[in-house]
Parts: structure tokens; C-alpha cells; sequence
């Protein structure tokens, strides 16, 4: 009997193969270990990446839903162990692995996350010593971003109290484990500076899992601790433990008790240290003051001093020396210009007319004006003579011309 043949589309015979793959209960729930290739963080959020050892490789694809849980990005190179589910993506005609969680292999996925994001952040400079500031020497208030229930709260306030009762503490209670602890511890961050409530700042918890101090790894409360305007001491765990806002804050204790060691000064050390300052600062004014006091016993000792009057004796002798030059010197300037003055007015006198008169000769005058020719009269004018003591009018009888 001759076997019956079915013609079948290749949408049919695709159809049918990925009916066959899904169908194997041994393909449903399938866990594969290799090396993860061509990673491709698609636009839609989905990843298309090959999965290959030594001997082979398959397609797989993790939709967003999926890799959103997950706290890593994988890269190319990166063993992973992945759990999904086998099928056949129709319109290629190829098998692929469709991803529903991923591990790195031989490393928790938490533990590189925390690695990538240290990475990635310390990039950014979030970790920089040249961010980092010195802590307030005598902080006036604490803020404290913590639970408000656990053991740690109670440890830090205790030492508070005991150490530096001046200072007041400011509780700002949180999560710090589970879903929405970072963002409180961020928010917890950001609400203290804006109210400036605080000098600096103590967050963190008692110790824990990895998973249980994982608020303090998460980006959202690394970056508010850098960010913070206050001083922050990141008091996580044990000394063993290490989170991101550790490396991000100022100062990182070992423990929230070693941070409220560190935040203030043990009073009594204060109070020592306030005595030995009050000393230094009495003896140096002691020495001060004895300094002075033999520099006044060193001037009354000068003989200035001793005798006021010597003083003056110096300058007053100078002044009595200037002032007799000054007068010497007047006294002849006054009998030069006198010697001097006798001689001008001697040479006047000599030009003076009145001194010609004095010598018995007289000045004939018409109108007012000086005759000094015989040849300007005329006989029967009237003229004036005058002499030295007086002044005659006369009348011209005759004329003599000198040959």
C-alpha cells in the first residue's frame, strides 16, 4: 500500500516543529551552562545573546519582564547559567533558549553587581578622596539615618550620650533591608540637608547577608551619601562588610558604635585638653606680661629717664646758638642796607636840584617851565626865581648873549 505523502508550508512545517519542541517535558524546564556571546541590550529592553562552548552555540533571548529582576548587565565573555525553556522562533525557522533567570557562573549575581556598579561609579568620580571632607571637630547635632527599632540605634545613641552629652542627637528612622529601604535611606539623606538639621551624619545598620545590607549598595542611596552637603560616616555591618556607600562617604566606620566613636569628641579628653589650654594660654600671658615688665624696668633704668630735663638741655642750647646767629646775622644786614640806603640818597642828593639851589644857585621859571637859555626871554617878561628858601618875581631889563 503506497505511503501518503503531506505537502506542508513552511509556516506549517515550522508550526508543527515548535508544537514538538514544546511538547517535550524535558525541553520545558531546561538549565544551561556556557559562554555568553553577541550580547545585544535591544532598544525594546530585551537581550538577544548567543550561548556557546567549546563544541557549539544556540540562539537565546530574555525579554524585558525578565532581565529587569536581574541586579547585573551581562557582558560578552561572562559565564552564565541560565533556566528557561527551549522553542522555535517560527519566522527564522531556528531554535533558540528562552530565558527566564541567569546566574553567573561560580559568582553570585549580587557579587557582580556590586563589582559592576563599584566600576561603573568610581568612574564617575563618586569615590574620589578629593570629594571626601574632614569631619566637624565639636558637632553641635548628630543625624542619625538608620532603623529606629534594631540594636544599633540604641549602641550609637548610648555612646552619644556617654561620650558627648552636649551634642543632640536627630533620629531619622528607615528601612535598611527590603524593597523601598534605599530610597528611604536617600530620601532620609536629603531631608536632613535641606533642613540643615544636622553637622554630620551617621548611616548605616547592624551586620547582615550580602542580600541584607543590599539598600546600601544601591545606586539611589550611593549616590545621595555623595551628594549629601554634610559629612556622612557610612556605618554598615561588621568590619568585614563593605558596601558602595561606604566607598562614597566621607569616613567609613567598621560599625554604627565605631561611627558614633568617631562623630564626637569624647568629653573628658575635651575637657583635659581645655585645661591644657587654659594653662598654655596663662603661662603665655604670664611670660607676656614679665616680658614687658623688665622692658619698663629697662627704661626707667635709661638716664633719660632718670632726669626728664636732659631732654631739652641740648635742644635749648642749639636753639639759643640759632638765635644768636639770627640775630648777629640781622644786625649786619640791617647796618649794610643803612650804609647802602646813605649812599643812594647822597647820590641823589647830589642830583637834586634843590641841592644846586643850596649852593647859592637860583632856577628861572615862565608858566611853570624851567628856562635854561638866555635866548628863551624876552625883555619886559616877568619871571619866577626860585631859591632855596623861597622864590622872587622879576622883570627882564636886558638881554646879554655870550659871543
Amino acid at each position: 500500500m503506497p505511503v501518503q505523502i503531506q505537502v506542508l508550508s513552511v509556516t506549517q512545517l515550522n508550526k508543527y516543529v515548535k508544537f514538538l519542541l514544546e511538547g517535550d517535558d524535558a525541553l520545558r524546564f531546561v538549565c544551561v551552562t556556557g559562554e555568553l556571546s553577541n550580547f545585544k541590550n535591544h532598544s525594546s529592553g530585551h537581550w538577544y545573546f548567543t550561548l556557546k562552548d567549546a563544541g557549539a552555540a544556540v540562539p537565546a533571548v530574555m525579554f524585558r519582564d525578565a532581565n529587569r529582576r536581574l541586579p547585573f548587565l551581562p557582558q560578552d565573555g561572562m559565564r552564565i547559567l541560565l533556566r528557561g525553556r527551549v522553542s522555535l522562533y517560527e519566522r527564522d525557522g531556528k531554535y533558540q533558549l528562552y530565558v527566564d533567570d541567569m546566574q553567573p557562573d561560580g559568582l553570585g549575581a549580587l557579587w557582580l553587581a556590586f563589582e559592576q556598579r563599584k566600576e561603573r561609579l568610581a568612574a564617575e568620580g563618586l569615590f574620589d578622596e578629593a570629594r571626601k571632607r574632614p569631619l566637624p571637630q565639636i558637632p553641635r547635632r548628630v543625624g542619625i539615618v538608620t532603623s529606629g527599632t534594631g540594636a544599633a540605634v540604641q549602641d550609637v545613641l548610648r555612646i552619644l550620650g556617654r561620650r558627648f552629652p552636649a551634642a543632640e542627637a536627630v533620629l531619622c528612622p528607615v528601612a535598611v533591608q527590603g524593597t523601598g529601604a534605599a530610597e528611604q535611606i536617600a530620601a532620609a539623606i536629603a531631608l536632613l540637608n535641606a533642613r540643615e538639621a544636622a553637622d554630620v551624619l551617621i548611616v548605616g545598620r547592624g551586620g547582615g547577608s550580602l542580600e541584607d545590607l543590599w539598600a546600601f549598595n544601591e545606586e539611589v542611596a550611593v549616590r545621595a551619601v555623595a551628594e549629601s552637603r554634610i559629612p556622612v560616616i557610612s556605618a554598615v555591618g561588621h568590619e568585614t562588610d563593605t558596601t558602595l556607600c561606604d566607598f562614597a562617604a566621607d569616613l567609613r566606620a567598621s560599625t554604627p558604635s565605631a561611627a558614633a566613636e568617631l562623630a564626637v569628641p569624647e568629653q573628658t579628653e575635651l575637657a583635659a585638653l581645655a585645661r591644657a589650654l587654659g594653662e598654655g594660654l596663662l603661662q603665655s600671658m604670664e611670660n607676656n606680661l614679665a616680658e614687658r615688665r623688665n622692658a619698663l624696668q629697662r627704661l626707667q633704668e635709661r638716664r633719660v629717664l632718670r632726669s626728664p630735663e636732659e631732654l631739652i638741655h641740648a635742644p635749648r642750647q642749639r636753639l639759643d646758638a640759632a638765635a644768636l646767629r639770627l640775630w648777629n646775622g640781622a644786625g649786619a644786614r640791617v647796618q649794610t642796607e643803612r650804609n647802602r640806603l646813605a649812599l643812594l640818597a647822597g647820590r641823589l642828593e647830589a642830583l637834586s636840584p634843590l641841592g644846586v639851589l643850596a649852593r647859592g644857585y637860583a632856577l628861572a621859571k615862565r608858566g611853570g617851565a624851567a628856562l635854561t637859555r638866555a635866548a628863551m626871554l624876552a625883555p619886559g617878561e616877568r619871571l619866577e626865581l626860585l631859591f632855596q628858601d623861597g622864590a622872587a618875581t622879576v622883570q627882564v631889563e636886558e638881554i646879554q648873549m655870550k659871543l
